[in-house]
């Protein structure tokens, strides 16, 4: 059941802020509070030290201010930021965080780009009644960068310590 909680529930979060982000441009807070409360029963129970658990939680929290202070700024939307901030529990201090932020920044950059061009282009205006390339035509809302996190978030996961247990415990290690 554990191994399952966490080949199931951390992926399906962020499948679902990125569909839900293209759909509606928000990420709802039910996906960062069921990422959190996860964590939080489903670590300790897989033996990880309290020190440990402690340095994770400290990293969505230091993720949370700094992603605060850009949603502040206009820099970034809330969902984004809670969701970046719950993904940032489950990585941790320490490189499988760096490799997240890296890798949703390069997929955020080039969905922008790719976003930018095709508003321009003149497929946009025969798209922009589509379900699902509207908020991609629409040039009056923003990039719906929930897709980008998803996807970092999918990549960096298996670096993660709850995976790399979850894998140890399938093998049979």
């Amino acid at each position: 059941m554990l191994v399952a909680l966490i080949l199931v529930v951390f992926p399906f979060c962020m499948v679902f802020a990125a569909v839900s982000d293209l759909l509606s441009m928000t990420i709802a807070n039910r996906v960062a509070l069921l990422l959190v409360a996860t964590f939080m029963v489903v670590a300790p129970l897989t033996g990880m030290e309290w020190s440990v658990y402690g340095w994770h939680l400290a990293a969505g929290v230091t993720v949370l201010l700094v992603t605060f202070a850009l949603f502040a700024i206009g820099g970034m939307g809330g969902g984004d930021a809670k969701l970046l901030a719950a993904t940032a529990v489950y990585m941790g201090f320490g490189m499988t965080l760096v490799e997240y932020l890296v890798i949703s920044a390069f997929l955020g950059g080039l969905l922008t780009v790719a976003i930018l061009l095709y508003r321009k282009s003149a497929l946009a205006v025969f798209t922009s009644q589509n379900i699902f390339l509207r908020n991609f035509a629409d040039q009056q809302v923003g990039v719906p960068y929930g897709i980008a996190l998803g996807g970092g978030g999918l990549y960096a996961y298996q670096h993660s310590a709850l995976m790399v247990w979850a894998m140890q415990q399938l093998s049979g290690s």
